[in-house]
């Protein structure tokens, strides 16, 4: 069911304000004030009992609170007839005094009855509303407080049906108002609250981004680790296994010295604190110090030696950085190689496609020629042997197709050996520019020799310089 934000509003409204009047009905519903004694006498009269069932809550039967500015015709009531006689009129004093008289009596007969019976607490409001908050106890509170002052001065006398509205009136408006500072507190941690979300879920953004940005960083190393040179890995992982134990060896001495000068300290306070100052504790004081000055000097030279270690990684890092990787630079070349043997074993297939297709089509013509040839004859020869002189026209033609055949045959001899000459001298440079290959893998496998000795050498020579 679709409800707009109008009709969200009215919902919540009509829930709060049904809400609010059931306990305002349930805090101004009629509460027992006072209690017939056990030991008093029955009333007779149904209207009597009427009456005074209506004081034991704080009600009156009959003539209004004195001093109301009603009108006057408001003040002239019929007295009962079970307790102010029949039918005569009377004026308003002695009503007024008849009243008087007829309360007193019937309220001899009562006691007033406790008042935690008779009003709400700060805990009974808090379980009908089923709220918990300060502010709605500091108004209970306040409300028994005041309803507490008023009953004492509160007499069925003094009651009036229009106070006693007013009264409601202010006490409802009272609760409006403080339910409203309620409200727009809960609207502001709303607020509050809704602002936090919004910078939490901004940061979990930055975050995932940020592991992204990591995830993708360590699998572009794991790759280059994967390009590398296993011996220069195995020799930097040694190196940074080294300095991780010289950084915990530090921190190691470190703690010990502190400890050793906490203790040696705490020895010196207490020489101090126990004895005199006596030749005997100065030199053990002396002593002290010196054994103090003696491990500071050594935490010196360790942290001097971690420093040089430090700025030897550094250097071999930047080293290894700089030049680049015979590892690479071979699985380039191999790369490189193997591009080219592909390329050229296709190249040489497409040369021989071509090859073989200008042969086949050769031979196809050649072909055609021949069969026509034949056809030719076939269809020619019964009429030239008819007669003598077509027959040797005949014969003369034939001799000159084979002139011609013979002529085709010669060239295509000719074109041959040129062919197989191409293939002899192509044969020789094809071995030549194999031994030129052989001889440049040797040279390079010489540099390479070279170069590695050379990188022993200089290995060798720093060790000596330094």
């Amino acid at each position: 069911m679709f409800l707009s934000s109008q009709d969200e509003e009215f919902v919540s409204r009509r829930e709060k304000a049904t809400r609010t009047l059931t306990e305002t009905c349930e805090i101004y519903k009629p509460r027992r004030k006072y209690k017939r004694l056990e030991g008093a006498a029955e009333l007779t009269d149904e209207e009597s009992r009427v009456h005074a069932t209506l004081l034991e809550y704080g009600r009156r039967y009959g003539l209004s609170k004195p001093g109301r500015t009603d009108k006057p015709e408001d003040h002239k009531v019929s007295a009962p007839s079970g307790l102010a006689g029949k039918g005569e009129p009377r004026d308003e004093d002695e009503l007024q005094a008849q009243e008087e008289l007829r309360i007193t009596a019937l309220m001899t007969g009562m006691a007033a009855m406790d008042l935690d019976q008779g009003r709400l607490t700060a805990s009974s409001v808090g379980q009908i509303v089923g709220l918990q908050s300060d502010e709605i106890k500091q108004m209970v509170s306040e409300y028994a407080e005041k309803q507490s002052e008023l009953s004492a001065e509160d007499r069925p006398e003094n009651m009036g049906a229009a106070q006693h509205h007013r009264r409601k009136v202010a006490t409802l408006n009272k609760q409006i108002t403080q339910r409203g500072k309620i409200l727009e507190q809960l609207r502001g941690k709303s607020s509050d609250l809704r602002a936090e979300c919004d910078k939490a879920k901004k940061k979990l953004s930055e975050i995932t981004e940020f592991a992204e940005k990591l995830d993708e960083e360590t699998r572009s190393l794991e790759s280059v680790e994967s390009k590398a040179d296993p011996g220069v890995l195995l020799k930097l992982r040694s190196l940074v296994a080294m300095n991780e134990s010289l950084k915990s060896q530090e921190s190691q001495f470190r703690a010990h010295c502190r400890e050793e000068m906490s203790r040696l300290q705490e020895n010196i306070d207490n020489l101090k604190a126990e004895s005199a100052e006596g030749s005997e504790e100065k030199e053990r004081s002396q002593l002290f110090e010196q054994q103090l000055k003696a491990e500071k000097e050594k935490l010196q030279k360790i942290r001097l030696l971690l420093a040089r270690r430090n700025r030897e990684i550094a250097i071999l890092q930047r080293k290894i950085d700089e030049v680049p990787s015979r590892a690479e630079l071979t699985q380039y070349q191999k790369r490189f190689i193997e591009l080219y043997a592909q390329v050229s074993a296709t190249h040489k297939e497409t040369k021989q496609f071509f090859t073989l297709y200008n042969t086949l089509d050769d031979k196809k013509v050649y072909l055609e020629k021949e069969v026509n040839l034949l056809n030719s004859i076939h269809d020619n020869f019964q009429q030239a042997m008819a007669s003598s002189g077509t027959r040797e026209q005949f014969l003369r033609q034939m001799e000159q197709i084979v002139d011609g055949i013979r002529q085709s045959r010669n060239k295509m001899e000719k074109k041959k050996q040129e062919n197989k000459m191409r293939r002899d001298q192509l044969n020789d440079e094809y071995l030549e520019m194999l031994e030129k290959q052989r001889l440049y893998f040797k040279t390079v496998k010489e540099v390479k020799e070279e170069c590695r000795r050379n990188e022993m050498l200089l290995s060798k020579l720093k060790d000596l310089t330094g």
